[in-house]
């Protein structure tokens, strides 16, 4: 045996290749493309009838669809922090749209340093109100403050490029891409490349690409079976729930002005075809720099939104239209073309699996898994599981702080703070959500499994020590698990006793 390894060594000395290439090749480059608001349907591969995403659809034939992928919290700056940090909204402390990740927690950016990358942030950030100065772990930084505009305003729109202001010249999803690309070419080939491409897009307000607006003018716009009122009765939801409609992210008080809501539904997914655009050409560079076949790209949306499923219009809440997201995975020679892998994958498995690629060990703090595992093999063991949670704003009081475990078939909701029947559906019998079955005495057991299992989660996490209502701003201070800093927490939240429920 050492006689042979002796020989492939001098093989390849002899063919000019060194040592050190021979024993540790150069690591992937890994492109990560996040997009806000993106629903988990809103793919052609879905078979939506507003979709026109062929390159994203690409991706999914030549990778991996992740058609069971989740968010933590499905909110923007939690969200988008869970997926820097492998971690949960109540580990990282990052509740609200206003909080900053704590120092000393690291972000999966200063990891991918330390394991020899060279990286790039560019696009929204959004993590902490508007802060857009240029954050650790990243060599290069394009951003902008809080959601960023479409279009440049009047000259007042602009870009933070490496702690410098620079105005926004055009549409924000094609100028993203344009200083991507621009990246790209920069960088060393000596070193492999993480580029953590972050779009506005499909935000709110939505405002198509002048090549793209009224492209999908005359095309029928699907009906959510739960949006009418009757179904909302019929189907035993909580009394929150059916008065949210009347609420400022609910059908009956449309968002923001008198709506249309098939018209908005509309403009969302032609504001997306720029994003798929931007997809194509990313994909594109990576082909004709030769780099296509040593990169892995992953790309998924922040968190869902609904348009008036449930009666309701916007996130937070712990329905699939809101927690479930668009993931695709694209690796050639590592990911075999043409999966679909139904296991529940999340926010929090992104920095684990990154890391993981790069060969360097996730930190013991992190809460995510190494996805790599299941793309390699489906059937490897995973977890049945996750956690999903949300906490009361202040800007939005109509939602109240929920939580929730979803597995491959099941999810038990428990809303906190408010007395009324908690949720639990059948997702194989009833995908839509539109049943709630919790009193129904053929669940029972199953609802009791998953109640205790969603707390003793909760538990074994530390987020039974949370705060329920966080301060306005965000005022709250957290233990980190990476560092050193105070824990300030009012009462903890402990598991309550099984709530009498309600017709």
């Amino acid at each position: 045996m050492r006689r042979t390894l002796a020989l492939c060594l001098l093989l390849l000395l002899a063919a000019g290749v060194p040592a050190a290439t021979a024993q540790a090749p150069r690591p992937r480059n890994i492109v990560f493309i996040l997009t806000d608001d993106h629903r988990h349907d809103a793919l052609g591969v879905m078979g939506h009838p507003l979709a026109r995403t062929p390159n994203m659809d690409a991706l999914a034939r030549g990778g991996a669809h992740m058609r069971n992928a989740f968010v933590t919290t499905a909110l923007c700056s939690p969200s988008r922090a869970s997926i820097l940090t492998g971690t949960y909204a109540h580990t990282h402390g990052v509740v609200d749209n206003f909080t900053p990740i704590p120092p000393g927690l690291p972000n999966v950016g200063q990891l991918l340093q330390t394991a020899g990358y060279q990286t790039a942030l560019i696009g929204k950030w959004h993590i902490g109100d508007a802060n857009d100065a240029p954050q650790p772990g990243f060599d290069h930084w394009v951003s902008f403050r809080g959601q960023g505009e479409y279009l440049p305003r009047a000259g007042a729109t602009m870009l933070n490029v490496d702690g410098q202001r620079v105005p926004q010249k055009g549409y924000i999803t094609d100028e993203l891409t344009d200083y991507a690309i621009t990246w790209l070419g920069k960088a060393s080939r000596d070193k492999p490349f993480f580029l953590y491409l972050s779009h506005k897009g499909v935000h709110a307000n939505f405002s198509p690409a002048d090549r793209h607006k009224g492209s999908l003018a005359g095309v029928a716009v699907p009906s959510p079976v739960t949006m009418p009122i009757a179904a909302a009765d019929a189907g035993r939801f909580p009394t929150w729930v059916r008065n949210q409609r009347n609420s400022w992210h609910g059908v009956e008080y449309p968002y923001h002005s008198t709506l249309d809501v098939a018209e908005y539904y509309r403009q969302y997914m032609e504001t997306l075809r720029a994003v798929d655009d931007s997809v194509g050409r990313v994909v594109d560079w990576l082909r004709q720099a030769g780099q296509l076949d040593n990169t892995l790209i992953i790309y998924m949306g922040d968190n869902g939104f609904a348009f008036g499923e449930h009666g309701l219009i916007d996130k937070r809440t712990a329905f699939d239209w809101s927690m479930r997201v668009p993931m695709l995975v694209y690796a050639p020679g590592l990911v075999t073309p043409g999966q679909q892998i139904d296991r529940v994958v999340a926010n929090i498995d992104i920095a684990p699996t990154l890391l993981d690629l790069a060969g360097a060990r996730p930190p013991a703090h992190m809460q995510g898994m190494s996805m790599l595992p299941v793309l390699r093999d489906a059937t490897a063991p995973w977890r049945d599981t996750l956690l999903y949670e949300y906490y009361w704003e202040w800007s939005f009081p109509q939602t109240p702080t929920q939580f929730a475990l979803r597995g491959e078939q099941y999810k038990y909701v428990f809303t906190h703070g408010v007395w009324d029947v908690d949720m639990f559906f059948d997702l194989k019998a009833d995908p839509h959500e539109a049943r709630n079955l919790i009193d129904d005495p053929a669940h029972a057991a199953t609802i009791a499994t998953m109640r205790a299992a969603l707390f003793d989660t909760l538990d074994k996490t530390g987020g039974l020590k949370i705060p329920l209502y966080p301060l306005r701003g965000g005022q709250m201070r957290l233990r980190n698990p990476a560092g050193s800093g105070a824990a300030s927490f009012p009462p903890a939240l402990t598991a309550p006793p099984k709530r009498p429920q309600t017709p």
